[in-house]
Parts: structure tokens; C-alpha cells; sequence
């Protein structure tokens, strides 16, 4: 089986990616919506939580039961400008109209029993990390997650500079452990700068599992990796700026409730002590 889904062919609307049902997936469903100026769409979240997430481009978002609305935008370049995004919760009926010079993003959704209120969530809330050390160092920002109204959603992205590595060490999240670890199921959603270039990207199982896993792929823009479980490192390929917004959801969801691959988990310790010269 194939976890890669890859990159439709561009066009108006939103495009259903992967949902329940596709290579192992129960919880998310992921597509992406791309806009004229002046275009139109409507969301219905039904018995789900969703997340509207602006890639470039900009727009607005209402929510035609509560009277809500929020602007998203405008956003140029995924790699150097911070992301923005409106949570919508079970029951809304929301309406998106693209402005400016179009809309193009990501509406990930996810079963849910929320309370919580529509909410936008602009540069300014969203929590801006580097993370790792050496050429495992990365730009991470989470910019849904409990503390801004999900209940079972966690979403956010990942800038790896040119040859850098991310998801590294290894980690997975597929099992509860007495360690803090949750089964939560994933995917990426990639863009790569400049046009043309790709990043490598590895999904296996630890030793001995059932149903193993290990497989490695090329991804490009547009590209989509479903993780239901297994280890997820991914490297942008030399010259090439990888980006990919990832999601995650599960019965429980915590960011940061994973196991990194006891093989590799030592590296986290360069984190702190890089060798000399580094």
C-alpha cells in the first residue's frame, strides 16, 4: 500500500485529499480549497471540528449561524511569513470568500464534540519554535491545538531549510504507552521552493511490528503523506526549501505525546551539547 496521495491537478473549490477510510485513516479528513478573487465556499462542519488554513493568498471567513468572521491574509510565501488559520467547531455553517489575488489553502477536519467558539487565530497566536540542532534544525509553528479551541485537533507546519532534516529524531505516535505516548494519525501536506525540487521522505515501523511499514518516498509540491502510524523523518532535498503543513487527531490528542526511535533518540542530547565546532 501506497501512503503518498499524490498532488491533484489544480482547480476551483475544495479538493478531498484523504478521510476516513484512506491508507488507515479514522479521525481526519484533509483537502485544499483554492480560490479566484471574489470566489466563494461554503463549510459545513457538521458533527466535526475544521480547521480553515490559509497557505498564500488571502481571505474571510463567517460564520453565517453566529455571526463571526475573520481575515486571513494576506499571506505571500509559506517559507518567510508566519501562518494564520479560523477554527470553526461542530454545528457551523461557514462561508469563505477569496480576495486580493486569490485564495489557496487547507481545510482539515476532524470528529469532535466541542463547545468552543469560532476563532481566529492570526501570526500573533501562534507559537513560533526552532527546533534540533545542526542539519536537523527546523522552524516548527503549532497553531491549532487545545489552547486555541480544538478539541482533537493539532495543526500547524514545518519549514526544513535546504538539506535539513525534520520529524528527527524519529518519532512515532500509534500506541498509548506509560511514557506519554498517544495514537494519534497524521498527515503532511508539502511545498517546496524553488518549484521543481523534491524531499525524501521515510514512514516505518519498529522491529517485529504487525503489518510492517518501510517505505521511502520522493515528494513534491502538492504532494500528500497519510501516516497512521510508524516513524515519519523527512529531508528537503540539497538546494531546496521543504515545507509541509501537518495534522494530527485521535480519540485523545496532546502535541508532543510521541516516542522517538531508541536507535536514534540519542541525538536529541546535540540538541544541548553540539560537538566542538558545531
Amino acid at each position: 500500500m501506497s501512503y503518498l496521495i499524490r498532488a491533484p491537478r489544480r482547480g476551483g473549490g475544495y479538493t478531498r485529499l484523504a478521510g476516513p477510510g484512506t491508507a488507515g485513516l479514522r479521525h481526519l479528513e484533509f483537502g485544499i480549497v483554492e480560490l479566484p478573487a471574489g470566489a466563494t465556499q461554503d463549510i459545513v462542519t457538521g458533527d466535526r471540528e475544521a480547521v480553515v488554513y490559509l497557505l498564500t493568498g488571502a481571505g474571510t471567513v463567517t460564520d453565517g449561524g453566529r455571526g463571526g468572521a475573520a481575515r486571513l491574509g494576506p499571506r505571500q510565501d509559506v517559507f518567510r511569513e508566519p501562518p494564520s488559520a479560523v477554527y470553526l467547531p461542530p454545528g457551523t455553517s461557514a462561508h469563505l470568500a477569496a480576495s486580493g489575488g486569490g485564495f489557496f489553502g487547507a481545510v482539515v477536519w476532524g470528529a469532535s464534540a466541542s463547545r468552543a467558539p469560532f476563532r481566529a487565530i492570526g501570526p500573533g497566536d501562534v507559537e513560533r519554535r526552532d527546533v534540533g540542532a545542526g542539519n536537523w534544525r527546523r522552524v516548527v509553528y503549532n497553531v491549532v491545538d487545545a489552547a486555541r479551541g480544538a478539541e482533537r485537533l493539532l495543526v500547524g507546519e514545518t519549514v526544513n531549510p535546504p538539506g535539513n532534516w525534520s520529524s528527527y529524531p524519529p518519532h512515532k505516535h500509534d500506541t498509548r504507552s506509560a511514557s506519554g505516548e498517544l495514537p494519534m494519525e497524521e498527515v503532511y501536506f508539502y511545498l517546496v521552493q524553488p518549484e521543481g525540487g523534491f524531499g525524501l521522505q521515510m514512514l516505518y515501523t519498529p522491529p517485529g511490528a504487525a503489518d510492517a511499514i518501510d517505505a521511502i518516498y520522493r515528494v513534491h509540491s502538492g504532494d500528500l503523506l497519510v501516516i497512521p502510524r510508524g516513524y515519519h523523518p523527512v529531508v528537503a532535498a540539497a538546494g531546496y526549501g521543504l515545507f509541509y503543513l501537518w495534522a494530527m487527531a485521535g480519540d485523545e490528542s496532546r502535541y508532543g505525546a510521541w516516542s522517538d526511535d531508541p536507535a536514534y533518540a540519542w541525538v536529541r542530547r546535540l540538541e544541548h551539547d553540539p560537538p566542538a565546532g558545531a
